[in-house]
């Protein structure tokens, strides 16, 4: 079907309400945790993680301190990773029941942990029983979904470069991601009233919002539109409706939006209709921070991300930090095995406001490196990778060995586990950290990073030594005059000169 006219559209967007930030943190650290069930826990026995594993272990994410938990897709679906859904009102069989589902939600809720799913509507399966039903081009399902017209130009590039056009008997139908998964037409008005149900049903069910799959693809689906405005206006448009409807059910609703643009003035238009988008170019530069040791222009684009995104939201701590999460190489892979490069780019991630995302065994060092099967490998609990409960769906192709499993890192005072739950637990301490406007702060040394954070219950100073030598900087502020928390012991701070050990983190006050 060719694409219906964009006035349509366009004039059904001036009547939408003007839209407002939702920014809604959880309580405590505001720090999410994202889960790949099929790899979390086994409690049945068949090597698969199931939604019972993930209830298994909430008192785990309790102690780690986070305040909530994204889980990727537990729709019904035909693929491991589950990115392309055949039912949006059921759970994957292999991952349980929705009576499974809902103790989750209970048993969360009571520890305050909030939950959002990843919510895929850019895209059905090819196996969807609409997409089935709109092989007919006589079934109402076939404006469901993009078909060529007879002046489509079928060689065109999708957003990602390859094939955007596949054949299906004499007609071609659009899949950006792949042939098993073509894109639902936005431009028809039923596709937009069934997704708005979907969403409503889950917030129903209990769930405290969603991750947005390929937010910017709704629109964004051939090479050629990567720049065009109208393209964006339309994204936006639609993502105001979702809002809108959802809002009629939970107005707190958390939803975060995966749009993978090179700067945040990209990004920031997404904060009208959403709270978040995931910072992709800030994942970028602190790894390159923590594996250069050197801060380069990390605090300067801070302060201007920071910048852009209050000028669209009013406030400051909205951001959604992370380091990498199941499309890319682990961060301890990226970092080439170096545990203190890594201890670093937690630190960094750990003391910026806003909402981080950790994705899930980040906390052990977890390894990993494409394809993407290699990235979503099972949570190690046990020091045995055959003890009860390990997920075996998939070989380890890491070998990270018994020492980065949960069991072992417990047991050592001085393990990455713990230097991840002592810097999220700094979060729920201080405001500050989840909520300042930030400032980059002068350092005259090119292996410190600092900034000061600053909202209306606290003012600090964080401090980040990058190297492996000792390092000093003149504060030349008297408003920080104590060293309130540090990573290590070794931190002073004498005649306005703080000393810092190597890769060290300090938070002044």
């Amino acid at each position: 079907m060719i694409r219906r006219s964009l006035l349509a559209l366009l004039i059904f967007c001036a009547t939408l309400p003007t839209a407002v930030a939702h920014a809604t943190a959880p309580t405590g650290s505001g720090v999410w945790y994202e889960i790949f069930v099929r790899s979390w826990v086994d409690t049945n026995g068949d090597g698969i993680g199931d939604l019972n594993g993930v209830t298994a272990k909430l008192d785990y994410l309790q102690s780690l301190g986070v305040s909530g938990i994204w889980l990727m897709p537990i729709n019904s679906s035909p693929s491991y990773h589950g990115y392309d859904v055949t039912d949006y009102y059921a759970i994957n069989p292999q991952y349980g029941t929705l009576a499974d589902f809902e103790r989750l939600l209970r048993e969360a809720h009571r520890r305050h942990i909030k939950v959002i799913i990843d919510l895929v509507i850019n895209h059905t399966s090819d196996r969807h029983p609409w997409f089935k039903a709109a092989r007919d081009a006589a079934s109402p399902y076939h404006d469901w979904y993009h078909w060529a017209g007879p002046h489509t130009d079928l060689q065109a590039e999708d957003a990602a470069g390859s094939q955007a056009w596949h054949a299906l008997g004499a007609a071609h139908y659009l899949g950006d991601f792949s042939r098993n998964m073509p894109d639902l037409d936005y431009d028809t008005p039923a596709v937009r009233k069934e997704m708005v149900k979907v969403g409503r049903y889950w917030l129903q069910k209990g769930v405290d919002g969603f991750r947005l799959d390929a937010a910017q693809h709704i629109y964004y689906d051939f090479k050629a539109d990567a720049d065009n405005p109208l393209t964006l206006q339309k994204n936006l448009a639609w993502w105001s409706e979702f809002r809108h409807g959802m809002d009629a059910i939970d107005p707190a609703a958390y939803i975060v939006g995966e749009v993978t643009r090179d700067s945040a003035d990209e990004l920031a238009p997404y904060f009208k209709p959403l709270d978040a988008v995931f910072d992709f170019p800030l994942a970028t530069r602190l790894i390159d921070s923590a594996r250069s040791e050197r801060a380069g222009d990390l605090g300067a684009l801070l302060a201007h991300t920071d910048a852009a995104y209050r000028k669209v939201t009013g406030k400051s701590g909205v951001d959604a930090p992370f380091l990498s999460n199941h499309d890319q190489d682990r961060v301890m892979s990226q970092l080439s095995g170096n545990p203190q490069h890594m201890r670093m780019a937690a630190a960094l991630l750990l003391t910026l406001p806003g909402q981080p995302f950790v994705y899930y065994g980040e906390e052990l060092g977890m390894r990993g490196q494409k394809p993407d099967p290699d990235l979503r490998e099972p949570m190690r609990w046990s020091r045995a990778a055959d003890a009860p409960g390990e997920t075996t769906w998939e070989a380890s192709t890491s070998h990270d060995g018994p020492a980065v499993s949960v069991e072992a890192e417990q047991a050592d005072p001085d393990s990455l586990l713990h230097y991840y739950t002592m810097l999220i637990h700094w979060r729920g301490r201080l405001s500050a950290l989840r909520d300042g406007a930030i400032h980059a702060h002068p350092t005259g040394n090119p292996h410190i990073a600092a900034w000061q954070l600053d909202d209306t219950g606290s003012r600090v100073l964080v401090v980040h030594n990058l190297s492996g030598l000792p390092q000093n900087m003149a504060l030349g502020d008297d408003r920080f005059h104590a060293v309130l928390l540090h990573s290590k012991p070794g931190v002073t701070l004498q005649n306005d000169r703080l000393q810092m050990p190597p890769y060290t983190t300090a938070i002044l006050q």
